[in-house]
């Protein structure tokens, strides 16, 4: 069951990622952790992610502007390291709390709790017009860089991050997807080195099949997408995923995901 939902999730998220502008492991993170403790869910994620963005980079690789992916990329990576770091070690702590809920057993963890308000808080700047406008000169990149890189290795979530900072850096369209898959990929690599430390293992060894199918259906999403949703309205899907974003991080920090 957890492969169809999967593979259905990365197959139409990728789709609206196509247009939207979301990150894919905004949205595909909550649905891993359905089905697996959310550490685990964040690393699956970070592959599916950097498979999928690999594939993207082939794409428009030609295009990225080296001056840029330096100045917010080097930031990025060496805050990637941290937010990877933190995750593991939040990982490790004790629960919280349990309690049951429909003969169900629910955990409250210090890993949910925060992947919970990091997703809330995306959540929230996505619904509100203030943060919606908010964005940054090319001289603040570097600090963009070391917040994006914080947030994407601590929970995957730094793709709205990425594009406040990167949206006024003078680049072209063609540029502006190019250097921001280009860092994103950085930051995948980054992250999923450390957590090759506690998580990658798990993941390769048990998990294969699940892996390369959400990783060929999120390739299969971007490539319908640019096909069939050229007129979708990007304000409604960011509104629609905000409030399932909403929705998930509530589950999330009250342990029944």
């Amino acid at each position: 069951m957890e492969l169809l939902v999967v593979c259905l999730a990365a197959f139409l998220t990728a789709i609206l990622t196509f247009f939207s502008g979301f990150g894919l492991g905004t949205i595909m993170m909550p649905v891993f952790a359905a089905f697996f403790p959310v550490e685990l869910a964040v690393a699956l994620t970070g592959f599916v992610h950097f498979f999928s963005n690999v594939f993207k980079l082939a794409l428009v690789a030609r295009h990225t502007n080296v001056a840029v992916l330096l100045r917010f990329g080097i930031p990025a990576v060496l805050a990637a390291f941290a937010g990877a770091w933190v995750l593991v070690r939040v990982a490790g702590m004790a629960p919280l709390h349990t309690y049951h809920l429909g003969g169900h057993l629910c955990t409250i963890t210090p890993a949910r709790l925060v992947i919970a308000a990091l997703l809330f808080f995306f959540a929230l700047a996505d619904l509100l017009p203030f943060f919606g406008s908010i964005t940054f000169g090319s001289r603040w990149l570097p600090v963009g860089g070391l917040l994006s890189g914080f947030f994407g290795g601590l929970s995957g979530n730094q793709g709205a991050l990425r594009s406040a900072f990167l949206v006024r850096a003078g680049l072209s369209k063609e540029a502006y997807i190019g250097t921001s898959v280009a860092i994103a990929c950085c930051i995948d690599i980054t992250r999923l080195s450390v957590y090759a430390s506690r998580f990658a293992g798990a993941v390769l060894q048990q998990h294969p099949l699940l892996l390369v199918c959400a990783t060929t259906a999120a390739i299969a999403g971007t490539l319908a997408g640019r096909r069939l949703l050229r007129k979708v309205t990007i304000t409604f899907v960011q509104r629609l995923v905000a409030v399932m974003l909403f929705a998930i991080a509530l589950a999330l920090g009250a342990g029944i995901l």
